[in-house]
This record gives C-alpha cells, sequence and structure tokens, in this order.
C-alpha cells in the first residue's frame, strides 16, 4: 500500500548545494511525503551537475517505493558517501519519481527553496 505515500509539485525554485558547488537548481522539483517523516525533495536528473556524481553499489529496498540506488558527492573539497538516492525503476504507484534524485539532509549538503 502506497496510501501513506503523496508526490506533489513542490511549488518555487529549489538549488542543492555541497561543499560550495552549485550541484542543481529547478523549479521542476517533486514533494514525496511519506507518513510522519519529513517530506523529501526529488530533483530532475536533468538539472542536476551529473559530474559531482560518483554511482556507488549501495541499494536499498522500499516496500513502498521500490529499490534505491546511490551517488556519493565528489567535489574539489570532500566526497560524501552515499548521499544521494534514486529509484530508477519505482513501483508504478510512485512512478513519477522515476529519473528524479534526492539528496541526504547532511551539514554539507544544503537542499533549499530559491
Amino acid at each position: 500500500m502506497t496510501d501513506h505515500i503523496r508526490i506533489r509539485k513542490a511549488r518555487g525554485k529549489w538549488s542543492v548545494r555541497s561543499g560550495g558547488a552549485i550541484l542543481g537548481e529547478t523549479t521542476n522539483a517533486l514533494e514525496l511525503s511519506e507518513g510522519d517523516l519529513d517530506p523529501v525533495i526529488y530533483f530532475p536528473r536533468a538539472d542536476i551537475a551529473m559530474a559531482f556524481l560518483d554511482r556507488t553499489d549501495k541499494v536499498t529496498h522500499c516496500p513502498h517505493k521500490g529499490d534505491a540506488n546511490y551517488y556519493s558527492i565528489v567535489n574539489m573539497s570532500t566526497v560524501t558517501e552515499n548521499a544521494v538516492w534514486t529509484y530508477e525503476n519505482p513501483i508504478p504507484a510512485v512512478a513519477e519519481i522515476k529519473e528524479y534524485l534526492a539528496f541526504e539532509k547532511l551539514d554539507s549538503v544544503k537542499v533549499e527553496r530559491l
């Protein structure tokens, strides 16, 4: 059941930064709300500078979304391991998050509405 997951267009313009680098900005973000958890902003892959991301071997499974694949953020000063996840083949109920990326909320990773 995915009754407790809600996906909607995130209002406004969103950016994600790490280590001083802007990884992306978009007006096409999605906001995914799941139960009592804080909403997560998903960025279209096309709006992210993928050169900063390095695919890792990590895979996790969510019964409500499917298998998540991970990326580390690599920039001049740091590597932030497994800080980005994506559902490349999400279950049909959340198909709209395919080709989107979400970023871990960390001190070194800032996701914000502009």
